[in-house]
């Protein structure tokens, strides 16, 4: 192998992050999309799904640690890895990250919940919630003048007619 062929294949390992990486976390991926919209399983839908949003992630974190990215230099090659784990069929790295942090979030968000706000208190100490105004309504106005508000309220959302909560007549 002559001096020129080494040095040659010397610059690409050197640069196989750079070259790579664009291929396996854009190029790939676009097809394997383009490929899943067009397929009638819901599967490969989640798996590419799953993946842009990972990737958007991934992004998103380079861009806000930018200058801190830049001291460490097996950056490229750990973003280079995580990427082929989450592109390659083979290991379906998006699809497990879906199953196992981002569905549990949304379909029990009791088990994580990174978004709690404590419900305001009244002076009662009830929440302050819709059920709780509504009832108080009902103890100091009664039954018949909360029924009265609701008929105002569907009256002036449809544009007018007779409804109780007693009957289903418009």
């Amino acid at each position: 192998m002559g001096s020129g062929a080494w040095n040659f294949l010397k610059v690409l390992l050197q640069n196989f992050d750079v070259l790579a990486g664009p291929v396996i976390s854009l190029v790939y991926p676009l097809y394997a999309s383009v490929r899943a919209i067009e397929s009638k399983s819901p599967i490969d839908d989640q798996q590419w799904l799953t993946y842009w949003v990972l990737y958007s992630l991934i992004t998103l974190f380079e861009l806000t640690f930018a200058r801190l990215l830049e001291w460490i230099p097996l950056w490229p090659y750990v973003k280079l890895i995580v990427t082929c784990w989450l592109v390659l069929p083979y290991f379906s790295g998006a699809a497990y990250v879906y199953e196992h942090y981002v569905r549990p979030f949304f379909i029990n968000p009791q088990t994580i919940n990174i978004w709690y706000v404590p419900r305001k208190k009244d002076t009662l100490g009830k929440p302050d919630d819709i059920l709780t105004a509504a009832e108080k309504y009902i103890q100091e106005n009664g039954t018949e003048a909360f029924e009265n508000l609701i008929n105002r309220a569907d009256k002036s959302r449809m544009g007018g007619g007779h409804y109780t909560m007693y009957d289903e007549t418009y």
